[in-house]
């Protein structure tokens, strides 16, 4: 029996985001909006509230786009807005002094017609669960990541690895050309998306995200998600935006 593919954006959506169990403040930010079929989450750094300021500039840039706009201009009025946020985030950083970082890592989850697709800088991640299979369609610009690349680590050792927070790409991070990854599918009736910040990922077993990704009708998988990642002590900020093709 063929999928059922969609011909029209019908979704749905939970979002949740807590300061975790050791942090004082949170630095993540989160977009939900269904009717535009626009979805994202942010997950700043930089200390000293900065973090804060750049996903939240990230958010609000993005918040901002029309609602009324074809696939392809969404897809480019949200470049548009991340690339904008960068060079600001670069300003405000050369305005608080030398060494200062202003940066957030992002990811944005696109679903029209009968495609989706995702951009992202950075190690937050977007998860497909499809017939009941979870899969990562993003990859984490990390050094974690780079190391399991060449070879230099294991999946093991990269679970907890001492570095496993040092990101290759953000959102305001310095770098002489930023570019955003992007990856495109069709979209299935029954598909489930996360996007998530790495205080998830890192501290809830890939296993359980799939099964409280499934969570029943009735029920916010988001929610689900942040109290397994509550109960599990999650170190840093926590966010959870799930989306379903209906």
């Amino acid at each position: 029996m063929g999928a059922h593919v969609l011909t029209a954006p019908h979704l749905r959506s939970w979002s949740a985001s807590h300061a975790g169990t050791k942090r004082s403040h949170n630095e993540d930010a989160y977009v939900d909006r269904p009717d535009t079929g626009m979805f994202a989450v942010a997950d700043g750094a930089g200390g000293h509230q900065a973090g804060e300021v750049a996903s939240g500039m990230i958010a609000e840039a993005l918040e901002a786009i029309p609602s009324d706009l074809s696939a392809a201009e969404l897809l480019a009025e949200v470049r548009l807005a991340i690339e904008r946020t960068h060079v600001a985030l670069r300003e405000e950083a050369a305005r608080r002094g030398p060494d200062v970082v202003v940066a957030s890592t992002v990811v944005v989850m696109l679903a029209r017609g009968d495609h989706f697709a995702c951009l992202w800088a950075g190690d937050s991640r977007a998860y497909l669960l499809r017939a009941g299979v979870l899969r990562q369609i993003t990859r984490d610009h990390s050094l974690v990541q780079e190391l399991l690349d060449a070879g230099a680590i294991g999946p093991d050792e990269a679970i907890n690895h001492p570095r496993g927070n040092v990101i290759t790409r953000a959102v305001g991070a310095e770098v002489d050309d930023f570019v955003l990854d992007k990856v495109s599918d069709r979209l299935v009736a029954g598909d489930r998306f996360l996007l998530c910040s790495d205080g998830l990922c890192k501290t809830v077993p890939e296993d359980q995200l799939a099964e409280l990704l499934a969570a029943p009708n009735g029920m916010s998988p988001s929610e689900s998600l942040l109290e397994a990642a509550l109960a599990l002590q999650v170190k840093d900020n926590v966010t959870a935006v799930a989306v379903e093709a209906i």
